[in-house]
């Protein structure tokens, strides 16, 4: 189970990086924020990489499948996710982006011939179920506050986020066969995270005809601990799952952040979720067994 379990600590990363991510995100914006975070974590990446030895032949022999998917899953996603992220808020695009599970595994089948069994289908069902129901239905009327603020139209900021979805499970898929044939984790990232980092260079410079200027050194921090957290070693995870579990489980799996959002939003504001939320949670949790036992 150490692949589902990789696929599981991603999405508890991804829930407490969706948090600290939303006040840069805003003040920034998506594409200025995305540049240094991805530019920070391409570092790490790096020097990872060399000290795991991940830069062989192996890897070589993958690299245009893996380039692709870093253009797909992480320039077109991170960039359309953060901008639905300003929008919606954390809870709200979690939701929504949680659909690339179901995506993903639509995908798999359709391209790889993932054959995914009668229980992982239910349980893939259940767990997008549940988190659409954590989320939905996990916020009390009278709760109030800067994370639930929705800026600009609604209808644009679901475009935005069911489109990162969308993004994250081509990503997926197409990376698969690569980590399947034992590429190495963190060497992946690197190809994944740099094109998506020159991808994010050219866009900021054809449309300002300069890089982005530096962020205050509070807003550095942040997006340097969302990045580390985030893309740095969430990615990574989800990469080393890829290597045992079917794409379509890991998009699943991983995607049980809006169900861990809510804990660590209870720690924050001090306030108990409704009903719901837990009804949802124990919904996701009897999906991912599901899958477990799949």
């Amino acid at each position: 189970m150490i692949y589902e379990l990789a696929a599981l600590g991603a999405a508890t990363l991804w829930a407490c990086t969706a948090i600290i991510s939303t006040g840069p995100a805003k003040a920034l914006g998506a594409v200025h924020f995305n540049f240094y975070r991805m530019g920070m974590v391409l570092c790490m990446l790096v020097l990872g990489a060399l000290i795991t030895g991940g830069f062989n032949p192996q890897l070589w022999v993958h690299a245009d499948v893996l380039l692709i998917s870093g253009l797909v899953g992480i320039f077109l996603g991170d960039t359309l996710m953060f901008s639905g992220l300003r929008r919606l808020g954390p809870r709200r695009n979690q939701v929504l982006f949680a659909t690339n599970a179901p995506m993903a595994a639509l995908i798999g089948w359709f391209f790889l011939g993932e054959a995914l069994p009668v229980t992982a289908v239910f349980g893939v069902g259940l767990v997008t179920l549940g988190v659409g129901a954590a989320v939905f239905l996990g916020r009390r009327k009278e709760e109030t506050h800067s994370l639930e603020d929705t800026d600009g139209r609604l209808a644009v900021g679901v475009a935005l986020a069911l489109g990162a979805a969308l993004c994250q499970a081509l990503g997926l898929v197409i990376s698969r066969p690569a980590m399947e044939a034992g590429v190495d984790p963190v060497a992946a990232s690197v190809l994944r995270v740099g094109m998506a980092f020159a991808g994010l260079a050219v866009s900021a410079w054809v449309h300002q005809r300069k890089w982005p200027a530096l962020p205050n050194r509070k807003l550095l921090m942040q997006t340097a601990v969302s990045g580390f957290l985030g893309m740095g070693v969430g990615m990574t995870l989800v990469q080393f799952a890829l290597i045992g579990a079917e794409a379509g489980v890991v998009a699943t799996l991983s995607s049980t952040s809006p169900v861990l959002i809510l804990p660590v939003l209870w720690l924050i504001y001090r306030r108990r979720p409704a009903i719901g939320a837990w009804i949802g949670a124990t919904t996701a949790v009897l999906g991912a067994s599901l899958l477990f036992m799949a």
